[in-house]
């Protein structure tokens, strides 16, 4: 199975220090059988159009969701209270660690556990991982 997953980051390297959709740029990997690869790094256009908006604002959540059309998965280190809207579209999941290149560590000693959620019709939850 193929999955397009997004980590929230504003420098490339780290999470970025707010919620999911605050994050300037999403870097988006490919993971598949044969392993992982970057594919692209979206800008979050509507980072400055909603920085005004409070956390939980619905349009907040369809502007995110725009930016990140054909996604599979989410990764951040924290989210906010669209979380609830987000995981009718897409896998969210919160990892413990700084680094990008951890979180992709750590989803991918996980991915059974992902794809399981992403295969769900209804009743999706979100999920944690330690390193």
């Amino acid at each position: 199975m193929e999955l397009l997953i997004a980590f929230a980051t504003d420098d490339g390297k780290n999470f970025n220090d707010d919620h999911f959709g605050m994050a300037k740029y999403y870097h988006i990997y490919r993971f598949c059988d044969d392993g992982e690869e970057f594919v692209e790094r979206r800008e979050n256009v509507e980072f400055q159009e909603d920085e005004s908006k409070k956390h939980g604002d619905p349009a907040k959540a369809r502007a995110t969701a725009t930016v990140l059309s054909g996604i599979d998965v989410l990764v951040s280190k924290k989210f906010g209270p669209n979380i609830t809207r987000m995981v009718n579209k897409f896998v969210c999941v919160v990892v413990r660690t700084n680094l990008i290149t951890d979180a992709i560590k750590i989803v991918k000693n996980h991915i059974h556990e992902v794809i399981e959620e992403k295969n769900k019709t209804k009743d999706r939850r979100h999920l944690v991982f330690k390193q």
